[in-house]
């Protein structure tokens, strides 16, 4: 089995992020840092990855997450900041599908499936994202329009999106928007691109998923129907 393959179906990271673990140096193969990206693990090989050991996992599990402000969303952090795996109730070592900003609240896919992560976060797949944002000032109509038309965020156009205008006091905007792309903060660089700034932002869709009524920081397992349309999507 490909090393990268190996980490993913060990419920570490994906398979595109077990490339840059090894890039980095942080994997092992029998107490030597792996520097091929091609390495095939044959039985017998120990592997570990930021010093501790791994093995393929037996069971898939797939979780559905509201992460919390202040989380990171990843496997570990150097400054030693919570971290959302941390928030899953389970035995099985899990990583998140995708990321969400350390102060970006809602739906995060959390699972050990390396296959299915790596294809849900393939740039080819475009999901349609929920969020609900909070913005400074007033958005206007004429605003709202050059959203929807696609807006330059740095080097990038982005594609057309759908935004609602929910309601608005005298300091900020509530807005829904819905996009097709995963650029970098991109809705809150959209937002910037129009001048008003994301004061708060919340991920309440993913795909046919909904963030629902479930609490911040709590999770609950995806069903079989709902792995299976995920499946369907990617294929």
């Amino acid at each position: 089995m490909r090393i990268n393959q190996y980490i993913a179906s060990a419920g570490v990271t994906s398979r595109r992020k077990a490339d840059e673990l090894i890039a980095e140096g942080r994997v092992k193969v029998n107490g030597a840092v792996l520097t091929s990206p091609g390495y095939h693990v044959e039985e017998g090989d120990i592997v570990e990855v930021d010093g501790a050991r791994i093995e393929p996992a037996g069971k898939k599990v797939y979780y559905l997450l509201n992460k919390p402000a202040g989380y990171v969303t990843s496997t570990a952090d150097k400054e030693g900041r919570p971290l959302v795996t941390e928030l899953v109730p389970d035995s099985v070592r899990v990583f998140p599908v995708g990321r969400l900003d350390y102060n970006t609240t809602g739906l995060l896919i959390m699972t050990n499936d390396g296959e299915l992560a790596n294809a849900l976060m393939h740039p080819s797949k475009e999901f349609d994202k929920k969020y609900l944002v909070r913005a400074q000032g007033i958005v206007t109509r004429d605003e709202v329009k050059r959203l929807e038309a696609g807006v330059d965020i740095g080097g990038f156009v982005t594609s057309p999106a759908e935004v609602h205008l929910a309601k608005h006091d005298r300091n900020s905007t509530l807005a829904e928007i819905i996009i097709h792309e995963g650029k970098n903060r991109q809705v809150r660089r959209m937002f910037e691109a129009i001048g008003h700034p994301v004061l708060e932002l919340c991920r309440t869709g993913l795909g046919d998923l909904t963030i629902g009524k479930l609490a911040i920081g709590q999770c609950r397992k995806l069903s079989p129907a709902e792995v299976e349309n995920l499946r369907r999507a990617v294929k």
